[in-house]
């Protein structure tokens, strides 16, 4: 019986890379386009299923598609939306597709990029040996880490 290897990597689209990576893209974006962003959170749903790693060999014809649907508030209470169609997440530095933000009712961007494709990859993680007898058993290999990204905005006399 086969089963599913967490550290396997996911080919195509997956619902959480999409929504983690539109969710930190679409901030910068709307960011730099003078939005004071407060808060953004995405969702997504990959067309057809949870994963877009279903089918171990899809034909080159298909064309997988995540819905996209982020929410928000700027720094001063109006509604933020980010909606569309992603078709490509470049490890977790943009997303591709058809994306639509707008800001208290009115469209502030429409792009079919997010983020910067062309980034230089984040830094492997090496955690250093502690000396014969205390690693982790691995001989001081670089392990996998955990990564956490919390967003705090604060706002002096709040």
């Amino acid at each position: 019986m086969a089963g599913a290897v967490a550290c396997a990597p996911v080919t195509g689209l997956n619902s959480a890379s999409v929504a983690l990576t539109t969710d930190r893209t679409g901030t910068g974006a709307l960011e730099r386009k003078g939005i004071d962003v407060r808060w953004l959170s995405c969702a997504a749903e990959v067309e057809g299923g949870r994963t877009a790693a279903s089918s171990p060999s899809p034909s080159a014809s298909v064309h997988r598609v995540a819905q996209v649907d982020c929410r928000g508030r700027t720094a001063d209470g109006k509604v933020i939306t980010v909606t569309g169609g992603v078709t490509q997440v470049v490890n977790g530095r943009c997303v591709r597709g058809d994306l639509t933000a707008e800001a208290d009712g009115r469209a502030v961007l429409r792009a079919d990029v997010l983020g910067d494709c062309d980034a230089a990859p984040p830094p492997a993680v090496v955690i250093p040996s502690s000396g014969a007898g205390h690693g982790g058993g691995n001989g001081g290999a670089a392990r996998p880490a955990v990564t956490v990204t919390v967003t705090v905005t604060q706002y002096p006399g709040k």
